[in-house]
Protein backbone atom coordinates (compact mmCIF):
# COMPACT_ATOMS: atom_id res chain seq x y z
CA UNK A 1 0.00 0.00 0.00
CA UNK A 2 1.11 3.43 -1.51
CA UNK A 3 0.27 5.94 1.90
CA UNK A 4 0.34 9.77 0.93
CA UNK A 5 0.01 12.18 4.26
CA UNK A 6 -0.11 15.62 2.52
CA UNK A 7 -0.27 18.95 3.90
CA UNK A 8 1.03 22.26 5.25
CA UNK A 9 4.16 22.41 7.15
CA UNK A 10 2.90 22.29 10.90
CA UNK A 11 0.21 19.95 10.91
CA UNK A 12 1.38 16.73 11.81
CA UNK A 13 2.39 14.70 9.24
CA UNK A 14 5.98 13.93 10.05
CA UNK A 15 4.62 12.88 13.69
CA UNK A 16 2.17 10.12 12.15
CA UNK A 17 4.35 9.40 9.19
CA UNK A 18 6.81 8.46 11.51
CA UNK A 19 4.44 6.53 13.77
CA UNK A 20 2.81 4.58 11.32
CA UNK A 21 5.64 3.79 9.16
CA UNK A 22 7.18 2.24 12.84
CA UNK A 23 3.60 0.61 13.45
CA UNK A 24 3.80 -0.96 9.47
CA UNK A 25 7.52 -1.42 9.58
CA UNK A 26 6.66 0.57 6.09
CA UNK A 27 9.42 2.16 4.52
CA UNK A 28 9.07 5.98 5.36
CA UNK A 29 9.71 8.42 2.40
CA UNK A 30 10.49 12.14 3.92
CA UNK A 31 10.32 14.78 0.94
CA UNK A 32 12.18 17.15 3.31
CA UNK A 33 15.00 14.76 4.21
CA UNK A 34 15.35 13.63 0.80
CA UNK A 35 15.83 17.27 -0.34
CA UNK A 36 18.01 18.36 2.25
CA UNK A 37 20.28 15.03 1.29
CA UNK A 38 20.34 16.40 -2.48
CA UNK A 39 21.39 20.14 -1.63
CA UNK A 40 23.96 18.34 0.78
CA UNK A 41 25.20 16.58 -2.01
CA UNK A 42 26.45 20.01 -3.79
CA UNK A 43 24.88 19.08 -6.95
CA UNK A 44 21.15 21.15 -5.88
CA UNK A 45 21.39 24.59 -4.27
CA UNK A 46 18.23 26.57 -2.99
CA UNK A 47 15.29 25.17 -4.47
CA UNK A 48 15.51 21.82 -5.69
CA UNK A 49 12.46 21.93 -7.47
CA UNK A 50 10.81 18.79 -8.58
CA UNK A 51 13.71 17.00 -7.66
CA UNK A 52 12.80 15.24 -4.47
CA UNK A 53 9.38 14.39 -5.50
CA UNK A 54 10.67 12.58 -8.58
CA UNK A 55 13.36 10.93 -6.46
CA UNK A 56 10.87 9.79 -3.83
CA UNK A 57 8.21 8.33 -7.05
CA UNK A 58 11.10 6.17 -8.09
CA UNK A 59 12.09 4.88 -4.36
CA UNK A 60 8.18 4.49 -3.94
CA UNK A 61 7.94 2.41 -6.80
CA UNK A 62 10.94 -0.08 -6.27
CA UNK A 63 9.71 -0.59 -2.61
CA UNK A 64 6.13 -1.25 -3.05
CA UNK A 65 7.25 -3.85 -6.05
CA UNK A 66 9.53 -5.29 -3.08
CA UNK A 67 6.04 -5.88 -1.69
CA UNK A 68 6.94 -3.25 1.05
CA UNK A 69 4.32 -0.60 2.53
CA UNK A 70 5.56 2.92 2.01
CA UNK A 71 4.59 5.80 3.98
CA UNK A 72 5.14 9.09 2.03
CA UNK A 73 5.22 12.43 4.08
CA UNK A 74 5.12 15.53 2.13
CA UNK A 75 2.96 18.83 1.34
CA UNK A 76 1.82 17.36 -2.33
CA UNK A 77 0.99 20.61 -2.90
CA UNK A 78 -0.70 20.47 -6.00
CA UNK A 79 -2.94 18.07 -8.41
CA UNK A 80 0.56 17.20 -10.85
CA UNK A 81 1.81 15.67 -7.18
CA UNK A 82 -1.07 14.03 -6.38
CA UNK A 83 -1.99 12.37 -9.48
CA UNK A 84 2.06 11.38 -9.54
CA UNK A 85 1.48 9.86 -6.37
CA UNK A 86 -1.43 7.49 -7.91
CA UNK A 87 0.42 6.61 -10.76
CA UNK A 88 3.15 5.39 -9.10
CA UNK A 89 0.42 3.42 -7.13
CA UNK A 90 -1.44 1.96 -10.07
CA UNK A 91 1.81 1.19 -11.90
CA UNK A 92 3.46 -0.81 -8.89
CA UNK A 93 -0.19 -2.41 -8.66
CA UNK A 94 -0.33 -1.41 -5.01
CA UNK A 95 -3.79 -0.25 -3.02
CA UNK A 96 -3.45 3.83 -2.69
CA UNK A 97 -4.43 5.93 0.18
CA UNK A 98 -4.29 10.05 -0.36
CA UNK A 99 -4.79 11.17 3.09
CA UNK A 100 -4.54 15.26 3.80
CA UNK A 101 -3.50 15.93 7.12
CA UNK A 102 -4.71 19.46 8.27
CA UNK A 103 -4.98 21.84 11.69
CA UNK A 104 -7.72 23.94 11.54
CA UNK A 105 -6.89 26.11 14.24
CA UNK A 106 -4.84 29.07 12.76
CA UNK A 107 -3.65 29.61 16.34
CA UNK A 108 -2.07 26.49 17.06
CA UNK A 109 -0.75 25.80 13.60
CA UNK A 110 1.02 29.10 14.24
CA UNK A 111 2.34 27.93 17.87
CA UNK A 112 2.85 24.40 15.63
CA UNK A 113 4.99 26.12 13.03
CA UNK A 114 7.04 28.66 15.68
CA UNK A 115 7.74 25.77 18.00
CA UNK A 116 8.68 22.53 16.60
CA UNK A 117 12.81 21.28 16.71
CA UNK A 118 14.06 20.65 12.75
CA UNK A 119 15.52 17.35 13.07
CA UNK A 120 17.40 17.21 9.88
CA UNK A 121 20.96 18.61 10.11
CA UNK A 122 20.85 21.64 7.71
CA UNK A 123 17.36 22.02 6.86
CA UNK A 124 15.99 25.34 7.60
CA UNK A 125 12.19 25.29 8.64
CA UNK A 126 9.91 27.56 7.22
CA UNK A 127 8.64 30.27 9.51
CA UNK A 128 4.52 30.96 9.55
CA UNK A 129 4.53 33.53 7.07
CA UNK A 130 6.48 31.26 4.75
CA UNK A 131 4.01 28.27 5.33
CA UNK A 132 0.58 30.78 4.76
CA UNK A 133 2.50 31.62 1.11
CA UNK A 134 3.03 28.64 -0.02
CA UNK A 135 1.41 27.12 -3.19
CA UNK A 136 -1.00 24.45 -1.61
CA UNK A 137 -4.29 23.97 -3.84
CA UNK A 138 -7.10 23.14 -1.87
CA UNK A 139 -7.51 18.99 -1.85
CA UNK A 140 -11.20 17.85 -2.34
CA UNK A 141 -9.77 14.64 -3.96
CA UNK A 142 -8.08 13.20 -0.88
CA UNK A 143 -9.47 9.96 0.04
CA UNK A 144 -9.77 11.48 4.04
CA UNK A 145 -8.62 14.67 5.80
CA UNK A 146 -7.75 14.15 9.10
CA UNK A 147 -7.92 17.41 11.08
CA UNK A 148 -5.24 17.39 13.99
CA UNK A 149 -5.90 20.74 15.76
CA UNK A 150 -7.13 19.91 19.86
CA UNK A 151 -6.43 16.47 19.25
CA UNK A 152 -3.76 14.07 21.15
CA UNK A 153 -1.19 12.75 18.60
CA UNK A 154 -3.01 9.25 19.62
CA UNK A 155 -6.33 10.32 18.86
CA UNK A 156 -4.70 11.04 15.10
CA UNK A 157 -3.12 7.89 14.68
CA UNK A 158 -6.18 6.17 15.42
CA UNK A 159 -8.30 7.66 13.23
CA UNK A 160 -5.52 7.39 10.95
CA UNK A 161 -5.32 3.66 11.66
CA UNK A 162 -9.26 3.82 10.63
CA UNK A 163 -9.41 5.32 7.25
CA UNK A 164 -6.44 3.08 5.85
CA UNK A 165 -8.66 0.15 6.95
CA UNK A 166 -11.28 1.16 5.03
CA UNK A 167 -8.55 0.99 2.01
CA UNK A 168 -7.93 -2.03 1.00
CA UNK A 169 -7.80 -2.28 -2.91
CA UNK A 170 -5.48 -1.44 -6.06
CA UNK A 171 -5.32 2.53 -7.00
CA UNK A 172 -6.60 2.19 -9.85
CA UNK A 173 -9.84 1.19 -8.01
CA UNK A 174 -10.80 4.08 -6.17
Amino acid sequence: MLIVLGGLPGTGKTTLARLLSAERRATWLRIDLIEQAMRDSGSLAGDVGPAGYMAAYALATANLRLGQDVVVDCVNPLPVTRDAWRRVAVEAGAAFADIEIRCSDPAEHRRRVATRAGDIPGHALPDWQAVMGRDYAPHPGAMAAIDTAGQEVAASLATLRAVLGDCRGPADRG
